[in-house]
């Protein structure tokens, strides 16, 4: 993120980053030091996610050489490098250290097993392991726990249809700020005088609050003790809480804002030895409860064949998964909950457990990724501390399939055979796609789509994509097809060449069209119907709910997706199958009024939105009045001629007075920021103030200045304010 000898933060390639995390967390990314190891399709799509996100330096460990294999799951590894055999670690070094010219990457070849002195492991913040056998796990993170203070230790692995995160920051590890969110402000309606004092907010607006969570008061009018005062709250429902004791306080008149107060959390780790036995699962699907345990005792059977046998279990092989099933019942009777032992999650992890899935890998990819940024910075809330994820639902389809189906080739596609079969794969290949969009997720739907093979059919298949946007330096932090070089190149075009770089067999069409009405020539209906599914990867609704209406009419699949800081959405949309993307809309943001505008800000978002439009009309609302004259009237003489005539012309008082205004020097410009502060930050809350002095009440006797009406306080300049 920023120079060895400088802390500054490159705002123009981490704008967008800087307003997520904030800038302490990015500094305490950039002095941080992590290690993986293991470069194949997860260990890739991790090292590409922390150097994207800026931590000072990475060494990517990986002891195997490239093979063909390689070529459907690491998307830095090319064919060149399979021909000559080089190591998985110095192949992907260049291609994942260009991704962040802030970040010094290392590759180690060296081996890593038993008998390693750890002790190298000292100079990391982070350690993360893929491929790395469950024995090895454990040593590496006792070392890891041990150290003062603790090295914190991620370990994560897919095999076939299952996928396995582990977690472990040490016995006690701080929380900073567990969800990032803006600290939030309630407008009080009412507190009762009573033990618990209940605090009720303004009608129609919930507190969005949890129970535990502090709050300090302040503009509390009556109970006045409670300014500056912190409480811990009970939620009572969505619009009151609780806080403690206020019988013995002054009753409660009006007014008064309580606004949450961000304090640490302390989580507590167990090391892997422990956790395996008893382990602590986050439960990614509510349908299933089940599943963690069931794939925690399923993948803990495959590391004893691995280690009882020296080699996984054949692809489709029923003879070791018959063994598996036998050693997943005796490992479950070991746990401390002995969880029922889940045969068709056995089987299949047995049948696919070579293979790999580069969906799967990437959706891991992404969460360790996080789980590294949340170590080093201490904020949001880490993974306590097994996540397990399955996709079962794509084999449970294929029971009756032959085993022959699944068996290798020789291809680049083998891993991924392994998971699906053959046929699966051909389909894949012969699939006609048109993916709308190619920013953060474009470029990561589009590395998908090479790993897998679409649109790589020898008759049919094709990967259409648009995007009218040029590259920008921001881009760079999260649009990972993208370089340096390529800016203000088209999205489109560039990432095409990107695709191709990763598998040169896919067929793909870039254009820079907007996919609008305006386009409806070139993305007709005959377009739509040769489509088999439909991508948008955008950054607004509108977009999304003129294709979702165009695949609505033409029965075609669509899958949308998106991001928002820290939030993001993805949604399936089947013809007669679910509800499309117009069947439900979002609620319409209310708008300010504009007296609240003008005269009564009440809240953060008012005195933004009043700053938003005094810069409009200074800055493009009135220039573009002026300029719209003199494009109507091009001549000075000539306008002075029709006015002396007595002639109206529109927009003519706008101007003379914008001239007659017109700072033409630097210390005009400073006294007119000078007359517009005393303006807008002392004159119009004193006259405010005038109108309506603080005592003024209204017909029923309530006061005007009550919630959710704030009084202004006028504003004294201060020469050495540097606000």
């Amino acid at each position: 993120i920023m120079a060895a000898d400088s802390m500054e933060i490159d705002d123009a390639l981490y704008s967008r980053q800087r307003y997520v995390l904030g800038d302490t967390a990015m500094q305490k990314m950039a002095q941080s030091h992590v290690f993986l190891s293991g470069i194949g399709g997860l260990g890739v799509e991790i090292a590409k996610n922390i150097i994207l996100a800026g931590v000072k330096a990475l060494t990517v460990h990986d002891t195997k050489q490239c093979t063909k294999w390689d070529l459907g799951i690491n998307f830095f590894i090319h064919e060149d490098d399979v021909t000559s055999q080089r190591n998985r670690a110095e192949a992907t070094l260049p291609r994942i250290a260009e991704l962040n010219p802030y970040v010094h990457v290392a590759a180690s070849t060296v081996p890593l097993d038993e008998t390693t002195d750890l002790s190298f492991l000292k100079h990391y913040q982070c350690v993360i392991l893929t491929e790395v056998s469950l024995l090895l796990q454990k040593k590496i993170n006792d070392f890891c726990h041990a150290q003062q203070p603790p090295i914190k230790f991620i370990s994560a692995d897919v095999y076939g249809v299952c996928s396995r995160l582990f977690c472990d920051f040490g016995d006690e590890f701080e929380v900073l700020d567990t969800t990032g969110e803006e600290p939030k402000e309630i407008f009080i309606s009412n507190i009762t005088q009573s033990n618990p004092g209940i605090v009720t907010c303004l009608e129609n607006h919930p507190h969005r609050l949890e129970t535990g969570q502090f709050l300090t008061f302040r503009e509390v009018n009556g109970m006045s003790c409670l300014n500056g005062s912190t409480h811990q709250i009970t939620v009572v429902s969505p619009y009151s809480f609780s806080i403690g004791d206020t019988s013995e306080m002054e009753p409660y008149l009006h007014g008064g804002i309580a606004v949450q107060v961000k304090t640490p959390k302390m989580c507590y780790f167990e090391q892997l030895e422990k956790q395996i036995t008893n382990p602590l699962c986050l439960v990614p699907d509510f349908s299933k409860p089940e599943a963690p345990l069931q794939i925690h005792v399923a993948m803990l059977a495959l590391n004893h064949f691995q280690e009882n046998f020296g080699r996984g279990p054949n692809i489709g092989c029923l003879q070791d998964a018959e063994e598996m099933l036998k050693i997943a019942i005796s490992i479950s009777e070991t746990l401390e909950n002995k969880p029922q032992v889940n045969g068709d999650v056995v089987k299949w992890l047995s049948r696919t457990a070579q293979g790999f899935l580069p969906p799967l890998a990437a959706a891991v990819g992404g969460v360790a990724s996080q789980e590294v940024l949340k170590a080093v910075t201490g904020k949001f809330s880490p993974l306590q501390q097994w996540l397990y994820i399955d996709v079962l639902d794509i084999v449970t389809p294929l029971e009756k399939v032959g085993s022959e189906e699944f068996l290798p080739r020789g291809d680049r596609y083998d891993a991924l055979r392994a998971c699906i079969g053959d046929s699966l794969c051909q389909k894949l290949h012969d699939l006609n796609v048109f993916l709308v969009g190619c920013g953060a997720i474009g470029c990561e739907m589009l590395k998908n789509f090479a790993l897998l093979g679409v649109g790589t059919g020898q008759d049919k298949g094709l990967v259409t994509i648009t995007d009218p946007d040029l590259i920008e330096k921001s881009n760079l932090n999260r649009q990972f097809l993208f370089r340096p070089h390529h800016i203000q190149k088209p999205k489109s075009y560039t990432a095409a060449e990107a695709t191709l770089n990763i598998n040169p067999y896919i067929k793909i069409d870039s254009d820079i069209n907007k996919v609008c009405p305006a386009t409806e020539n070139t993305y007709s209906d005959e377009f739509y119907t040769k489509q088999d599914v439909i991508v948008t990867a955008l950054d607004n609704v509108e977009a999304r709910r003129y294709i979702d209406s165009r695949c609505v009419a033409n029965l075609r699949p669509l899958i949308d997706s998106g991001t928002m800081g820290t939030k993001g959405h993805t949604e399936v949309i089947v013809p007669h199958l679910t509800e499309s993307y117009n069947s439900h809309r979002d609620p319409p943001e209310e708008e300010i009024p504009f007296c609240t505008l003008k005269s009564f800000p009440a809240a953060i978002e008012h005195t933004i939105q009043w700053a938003r439009d005094k810069f409009e009309s200074s800055f493009s609302h009135k220039p573009s009045l002026f300029n719209k004259f003199w494009q109507t009237y091009p001549s000075a003489e000539e306008v002075l001629q029709r006015i002396k005539s007595g002639e109206s012309l529109e927009g003519c008082f706008h101007v003379i007075k914008t001239l007659s205004r017109r700072p033409r020097n630097w210390t005009q410009c400073v006294e007119l920021a000078r007359v517009k502060f005393e303006k807008y930050f002392s004159h119009k809350a004193l006259q405010l103030l005038h109108s309506f002095p603080l005592d003024t009440r209204l017909k029923d006797g309530s006061l005007f200045w009550q919630s959710p009406k704030r009084p202004p306080f006028p504003v004294k300049f201060e020469f050495n304010d540097p606000l």
